[in-house]
């Protein structure tokens, strides 16, 4: 047999093999699949802990946390091309205290690759006024205002030396629809091209997400709790969310 011979009798099953083998990364029509979004909470880096730890705010003061608790819903997803996908009915309480509550499946996801993740903090107009509501809006869990016919978007509550209230007491509890007192923000972000959120059929993805609870009193306005340590609704609480609306979220890494 001639060399060539030899060498085309070799490369054959591998050509055979490699013609055969399935691509992983092929996106089906029609299909649907499911990812994780985790939230890891910090304040200004550090690892949030509950009660015990100290930290420091813009101004220097010190500060513990003892409920931090906040909404994410209305979740899109988008593409390069300009589609836009609605997870439907996705409302969820994240709960510092509740370490299952960090981590949220979202089922029934049109595969492809998505490059931008938007949501609201917080929950929208309608829900606001739709009356009795279960699972993540179930009033009993402690983010409805009964008083005031409305959805708390963000929870914080701690404490501070420099806090002038009872106990030094810190409660920052921000919600609110109606103008000039709407306290809805988004969140979005774009997502790195070359590693856009893959949703496959045999691929779950895991969207990685920083939340930084110090981001409430920064910003657009630096708190100091010896003359802001108490709001729930109104002007404080606007000067609250344009605060965290562009720091307290950081989409940090994706696992595909």
């Amino acid at each position: 047999m001639k060399l060539s011979q030899y060498l085309l009798a070799l490369l054959c099953p591998l050509i055979f093999l490699t013609s055969c083998k399935k691509n992983d990364d092929t996106v089906t029509p029609d299909t649907k699949s499911t990812f994780t979004m985790e939230f890891e909470n910090q304040v200004n880096g550090a690892p949030l802990v509950l009660n015990t730890t100290s930290y420091k705010n813009a101004k220097g003061e010190d500060f513990k946390i003892n409920i931090f608790k906040y909404y994410v819903s209305n979740i899109k997803l988008s593409k390069a091309d300009g589609t836009v996908y609605l997870i439907p009915e996705s409302y969820f309480l994240i709960d510092a205290a509740k370490s299952d509550s960090q981590e949220i499946t979202l089922k029934d996801i049109p595969t492809g690759d998505y490059t931008r993740v938007e949501y609201t903090i917080g929950v929208d107009y309608a829900r606001n006024f739709a009356g009795a509501q279960t699972g993540a809006l179930d009033p009993t869990n402690g983010m409805f205002w009964t008083w005031n016919s409305g959805y708390i978007f963000v929870k914080f509550e701690g404490t501070s030396p420099q806090s002038t209230a009872a106990n030094n007491a810190l409660t920052f509890h921000i919600g609110g629809v109606l103008d000039p007192n709407n306290t809805i923000r988004t969140f979005a972000t774009d997502i790195n091209a070359a590693n856009p959120l893959r949703i496959r059929t045999d691929k779950k993805p895991d969207m990685h997400f920083i939340v930084n609870a110090a981001a409430l009193f920064t910003g657009k306005a630096d708190v100091s709790f010896s003359k802001l340590n108490f709001t729930m609704g109104g002007e404080n609480s606007v000067l609250v969310a344009n605060n965290y609306a562009n720091g307290l979220f950081r989409l940090d890494h994706i696992h595909n």
